[in-house]
């Protein structure tokens, strides 16, 4: 095991620059300084709503905002280059303090388990402000090669943009489908779990396609295909939870020592994420606090969504609790669908595959399910006020 996270002073003499810039050289040169020592960096997208931006600016105080002097920052502990803001859905953000060693060592045992080597230029279609973006720049910034940065997504400009390897979320490879993908090396799938059938139609399709597990905490993806990267140790803890220990681990939330020894179980981190370790290596089975509690049954959100997903009219599937007055919550399946099924077909389809309490008691159809930047499905607005669609 390596690479325990050490819980560092709150604050340090390291100055942290928040960059609220696009992707592109600029941001790429900013990260490669601060891997080689110079000012720290937090990466915010331009696309932030104002008072989102304030709000982060706010809770993670970084020193300077696009060079400028910012009055209430504070540093950084020395070892940190990057920190990254998650999301913050449900309140302020949190600074989540990666190290360059930690990112450096992260990017080397994804090359090398993916085979990627100097020359084979990288595509950067997703946010560097979030950790599957910035690991791009990483890998690329490790082998000195330049990469392929584009703002958005676009099929087309990414099918045609010359690069070897790329870094998607489900969403966007759904969106590639029906093109060649044999024009990537390899195609490295995170951000969600992906749906059923999507990989087998990419790899129908030509496609190499390596799916990833991992989080900010870990530097990005730390599994592959079920199996951890170089130097990276699993265990499943007595609560299901999945533990993460080795030299990709992060230096800490930003400022919040509390939270930063909460997530910890001596070496390893806790993640949020429930999970089995077997011959197939690790399955995650869904978020821990995604757990929907419904007339005392308990059920695992991610596991009724594939149950969900697995029905030939569904092309993608969600599955939340919401509050019930008599269950206490209820499952509600949100599902995309040309030709959607019943509510009662859709629960004799899933009691075929899991217990009857995971069969969904409502069934919303939207023309696409809502998704956060980093690519993963909005649950919280789908948990608080999405009206079923016509």
């Amino acid at each position: 095991m390596n690479g325990p996270v050490h819980v560092e002073s709150p604050s340090g003499p390291r100055e942290l620059h928040a960059l609220v810039l696009p992707p592109g050289p600029e941001l790429f040169e900013a990260v490669g300084a601060a891997l080689d020592g110079g000012p720290a960096v937090l990466p915010l997208s331009p696309a932030l709503p104002p008072a989102a931006l304030r709000t982060t600016l706010e809770t993670l105080r970084p020193t300077h905002v696009n060079g400028v002097r910012h009055e209430p920052g504070v540093g950084v502990p020395e070892e940190v280059a990057v920190v990254i803001a998650t999301s913050g859905t449900t309140g302020p953000p949190k600074g989540v303090q990666l190290s360059a060693t930690a990112l450096r060592a992260s990017a080397a045992a994804s090359l090398r388990r993916l085979g990627a080597g100097p020359g084979e230029r990288w595509l950067c279609c997703l946010p560097p402000s979030h950790v599957s973006g910035l690991q791009v720049l990483v890998r690329s910034l490790v082998t000195g090669t330049e990469p392929i940065v584009h703002e958005g997504f676009s099929p087309e400009a990414v099918l045609a943009s010359g690069a070897r390897h790329v870094s998607l979320v489900p969403t966007q490879l759904r969106r590639l489908l029906g093109a060649d993908l044999s024009v990537f090396d390899t195609i490295l799938l995170g951000g969600a779990a992906p749906p059923p059938g999507l990989v087998a139609a990419a790899e129908a399709a030509g496609a190499r396609v390596v799916t990833s597990y991992g989080m900010s905490e870990t530097c990005g993806g730390c599994v592959y295909d079920g199996a951890p990267l170089y130097n990276v140790d699993l265990k499943i803890g007595d609560d299901g939870r999945i533990r993460v220990a080795g030299p990709v681990l992060f230096s800490g939330y930003r400022l919040r020592p509390d939270l930063t020894a909460a997530a910890l179980d001596g070496d390893w981190f806790v993640t949020s994420d429930l999970g089995v370790l077997d011959g197939r290596g690790l399955r995650v089975l869904g978020r821990s606090d995604d757990v929907i509690n419904t007339g005392g049954e308990k059920v695992v959100a991610a596991v009724a969504a594939a149950a969900v997903a697995e029905h030939p009219a569904i092309t993608d599937a969600v599955v939340v609790g919401r509050p019930d007055p008599e269950w206490g919550e209820r499952v509600v399946a949100v599902v995309v669908s040309p030709a959607p099924p019943s509510l009662a077909e859709l629960r004799s389809f899933v009691k075929e595959r899991l217990p009857a309490c995971a069969a969904p008691a409502e069934l919303i159809v939207l023309s696409e399910i809502p998704l956060l930047p980093n690519g993963k499905p909005n649950l919280a607005a789908l948990r608080y006020g999405r009206d079923r669609e016509p």
